[in-house]
């Protein structure tokens, strides 16, 4: 594994302040979100595909997706659990690997065929609607599924403290990968980073990884943004991700 499987602080966070703007919508059966590119910044072909945490389309995914339309990107949140998230801070003793194996009613499978499944068609819209510039932004469990979907046309990915990854996986994108990695973080922690790094340099692709000191696991979509340093590495990573996209799919 390039990075660990999910675990309790995969779901653990705050909720942000702030009013989303952009709408809710059907992309076949699959729920997502949408936001309008607020300036003219870039080609008007141009889309980030967020597959996020496994709290899903929530309150602070959609501010996400609503800061990338304030860069001039349009953004598509897509929901990855058929309508069925995570809870945020669930209890001690939440089975995790139970709810992705059998979702909450034991008939709702997370793995990886249903992601997979949802993520090409995903994908699939994006290039119906005209869209040609594609990046990924994955967070924690959606960072395993822009790893694995270059081949559906996505351009350039950025991934925040990615969770699930294969190293095989990893090592066969074809395409620009930055990731955002947190100083604390039992999913994606130093060794994972490292092997991360090895395997990169490998593929002939650009990449780069940032590392932000004193945050954990979850840091750059549901950090406390009442602790100053949290904030500010929450805001780098975005720039990143922003400078990335803007970098790799020519758009600047």
């Amino acid at each position: 594994m390039a990075s660990n499987q999910p675990g309790r602080c995969c779901a653990l966070g705050h909720l942000h302040e702030g009013t989303p703007s952009g709408e809710n919508i059907k992309i076949g059966k699959i729920d997502a979100y949408f936001a309008k590119p607020t300036t003219t910044n870039h080609n008007n072909k141009t889309l980030v595909v967020y597959l996020p945490d496994i709290i899903g389309i929530w309150q602070n995914s959609k501010l996400m997706a609503d800061a990338f339309a304030a860069e001039g990107f349009a953004c598509v949140v897509v929901d990855l659990f058929n309508g069925d998230p995570g809870p945020l801070n669930p209890p001690e003793g939440f089975d995790l690997m139970g709810w992705l194996q059998k979702g909450s009613d034991g008939n709702n499978p997370h793995g990886v065929e249903q992601a997979d499944a949802i993520t090409a068609e995903a994908l699939q819209w994006a290039k119906q609607q005209g869209y040609t510039k594609i990046g990924a932004a994955g967070y924690c469990f959606g960072a395993k599924y822009c790893v694995r979907h270059y081949k559906n046309g996505i351009g350039a990915t950025f991934l925040a403290h990615p969770s699930f990854v294969d190293e095989e996986e990893l090592a066969a994108i074809t395409g620009p990968l930055a990731i955002a990695a947190a100083q604390f973080d039992d999913i994606f922690p130093t060794e994972k980073r490292h092997k991360s790094e090895e395997v990169l340099a490998k593929t002939g692709v650009d990449w780069q990884i940032f590392l932000h000191s004193g945050v954990q696991h979850g840091f750059a979509v549901r950090g406390d943004m009442t602790k100053p340093n949290v904030k500010r590495a929450k805001e780098q990573a975005f720039k990143q991700a922003v400078e990335w996209f803007e970098s790799q799919l020519s758009l600047a």
